[in-house]
């Protein structure tokens, strides 16, 4: 990682007109220095070998090497925005350590907010956040799901399940799948209504119908209880049963 104060960007894609597009809204951004563009991941790896690169525009269908192969075989990963004119890849892409998923064509707006998204998982690498406060606080948020916002309200949550950068939020009515981690989110969930259960699930306290030895029961899921979580949530339990 590169410290300098601008972010230097490699971009990769085969394609001519992809690699002029985005390196035209990289030289519109002032803190975006673009290091160079490469048709394949082999220059990609020689212009890695030279100069320091912290974003990483990748394509993901290209001949030869794709960017999924790519990107398991690079020992140290720069922050990776995927870039693809197909939308199924998006899942293959869970088990990565990716920053964001653009879907080609891709929108100026829709490219700023990946960038945005890299300033943030930066400020979360250098800084704790912030104490929620009262006034903060409020009785829904709007989760971004693909290309749409969607207004989940606290009360219809039943629980959260959380898959590297990706989280599902299971409501009483629908399912929204958001690029975000499980911690990002806890940190924004009001703690008098959530917990934590495990690495990969927060459930909503009141959501709880049974309590077994190393699960809860919410409606017809089943969902584990980890031994890191298991006394903190115990706990709570024995306080409610206390009442």
């Amino acid at each position: 990682m590169s410290n300098g104060e601008n972010l230097k960007v490699l971009i990769v894609d085969d394609e001519p007109l992809a690699r002029n597009l985005l390196a035209d809204y990289v030289s519109k951004v002032p803190f975006l220095e673009l290091i160079d563009t490469c048709p394949n991941p082999v220059k990609a790896m020689e212009v890695m070998r030279l100069h320091p690169v912290d974003v990483l525009f990748l394509d993901i269908q290209m001949p030869e090497i794709t960017g999924i192969s790519f990107l398991k075989i690079l020992q140290q990963k720069p922050y990776v925005i995927l870039t693809t004119a197909y939308s199924e890849y998006a899942l293959e892409s869970f088990d990565l350590d990716v920053t964001d998923y653009l879907l080609k064509p891709v929108t100026f707006d829709r490219f700023m907010r990946a960038v945005e998204r890299v300033n943030q998982r930066r400020k979360g690498l250098e800084q704790s956040p912030a104490p929620r406060t009262l006034e903060e606080d409020s009785s829904y948020v709007f989760i971004k799901d693909g290309t749409k916002l969607v207004k989940v309200r606290w009360a219809d949550i039943l629980y959260v399940e959380g898959l590297k950068d990706y989280v599902t939020i299971h409501t009483r009515t629908q399912k929204v799948i958001t690029l975000q981690r499980l911690k990002v989110l806890e940190d924004q969930l009001p703690p008098e209504r959530f917990i934590r259960i495990h690495n990969s699930f927060i459930v909503a306290i009141d959501a709880i119908e049974v309590v077994h030895k190393n699960e809860v029961q919410i409606g017809q899921a089943m969902i584990p209880v980890s031994d890191t979580y298991k006394k903190a949530f115990r706990d709570l339990i024995d306080r409610k049963h206390l009442q």
